[in-house]
């Protein structure tokens, strides 16, 4: 049996319908943008592998790193001890962050960053005596798979057996141009009891929704009336941070900042899982007391693992002076999207720096279960082009270490197959 067929007999893979599913395919090793399958055939990795490998593949850096890490120390519990890679990293990312954010928590994921988020605003105003218990978010949202998460997210196919289990939400609609004062009012409603803790969003991009995009502009106004308000703004920067929307964080776009940071997927290159959750000093403040009862009760077998903080301390070495090349896949990426914008079979193209997304027109609803997905998604991969459609919606969000020529490519099949379509 070959790595496909031995698989299929003992694993159940994520967001799978494992009855319709096409065979899962045995990838072997990968180099920079590349990936090469068991029997030797190549794909161009053009969503950096569910947007984690942004410094594209078996980068010898980070690999050093974590061979170096490895012979020193693979893990030690956190709680009552430290070690090297995981201040590093804290010291690198503060660095990199604006100044009024003061500790980093670590955790495994980008679901578990958004629930220590979440756990840190309620119980910021709890241990302070202040009853805040309200969470607003957008429509559409989607935040991650534990049930904090889930609860924060768009509410549909992926939650719902579990919906009477979710904690209740107040959704505000996706700011544009033109909904935005209904948008606003709306918020500034939902501020007036004052029992709002935090205010949650995905900064510019809406990436599971459908890469779906909003000005800075109306975020910013919007984050301006919950600080006015006293509402703690949490920004899940999970899949736009690290480069994605042309600047380091999609947040350095905005003149008013959030007071938590969800970070995750780029931040070790891809070779680890690692999440982290960020805070203000002030935040941190309330936590610390001679109450035992105000500790913050959270944390994870591996949380701050020093192998996966020594592929992140690597990872964050190589961003910092990564930005000529996120530049010139900007670059790049308008070319693409000024090429297909006359194109017969798309519509709604769009661009927030190095990702580009757009919808192939269908006959049927533009959604997650669009059939027109399967078709699009076997056909790309036939050519030896990774791109994973959320429905109609196609993507590219590619390694930073994408060569123009394979972004040609990349592009040249995605219009070989929407003749198809």
């Amino acid at each position: 049996m070959n790595l496909s067929e031995r698989d299929r007999k003992v694993i159940w893979h994520p967001f799978t319908q494992q009855q319709t599913a096409l065979p899962n395919i045995g990838m072997v090793s990968g180099k920079a943008a590349l990936l090469y399958d068991e029997n030797g055939k190549e794909y161009i990795d053009a969503i950096s592998s569910w947007w984690t490998n942004t410094l594209g593949h078996a980068n010898p850096e980070i690999a050093q790193a974590i061979k170096q890490q490895v012979d020193a120390l693979e893990h030690v519990i956190f709680a009552g001890f430290t070690h090297e890679p995981a201040v590093q990293v804290a010291e690198q990312l503060l660095d990199l962050l604006p100044e009024h954010q003061a500790k980093v928590f670590f955790s495994d994921n980008g679901s578990t960053a958004v629930e220590v988020a979440l756990k840190m605003a309620i119980q910021y105003w709890h241990n302070q005596a202040i009853q805040k218990n309200r969470i607003i978010a957008f429509k559409n949202a989607y935040h991650g798979d534990t049930f904090g998460a889930m609860s924060v997210g768009a509410r549909g196919y992926f939650n719902q057996p579990f919906e009477s289990f979710l904690f209740e939400v107040e959704f505000v609609d996706l700011p544009t141009a033109s909904n935005f004062e209904e948008v606003r009012s709306h918020f500034q409603t939902l501020l007036h009891k004052n029992d709002v803790a935090a205010f949650i969003f995905e900064p510019l991009v809406q990436g599971s929704a459908g890469m779906l995009m909003y000005e800075a502009a109306f975020l910013d106004e919007l984050i301006k009336i919950a600080e006015q308000a006293d509402v703690l703004c949490i920004a899940d920067e999970v899949m736009t941070g690290f480069g994605r929307t042309g600047k380091l964080f999609a947040t350095d776009y905005l003149q008013y900042q959030p007071d938590i940071y969800c970070l995750s997927k780029g931040i070790t290159g891809g070779f680890l899982p690692l999440g982290i959750t960020t805070c203000t000093q002030k935040m941190y403040d309330a936590f610390v007391s001679h109450d035992k009862l105000k500790t913050f009760f959270h944390g994870h077998s591996y949380t701050g693992n020093p192998i996966a903080c020594a592929a992140a301390a690597a990872s964050l070495r190589i961003l910092k002076n990564a930005q000529d090349k996120i530049d010139q896949l900007v670059h790049l990426q308008t070319y693409f999207v000024e090429k297909l914008q006359v194109h017969p079979k798309i519509e709604n193209i769009r661009q927030a720096g190095t990702i580009v997304a757009f919808e192939v027109k269908s006959n049927t609803s533009s959604d997650y279960f669009n059939n027109i997905r399967d078709v699009l998604y076997e056909n790309f991969i036939k050519r030896g082009v990774m791109l994973r459609p959320l429905g109609n919606t196609v993507y590219v969000l590619p390694p930073y270490v994408i060569t123009e020529q394979q972004l040609l490519r990349v592009y040249e099949v995605i219009e070989e197959v929407l003749e198809l379509a």
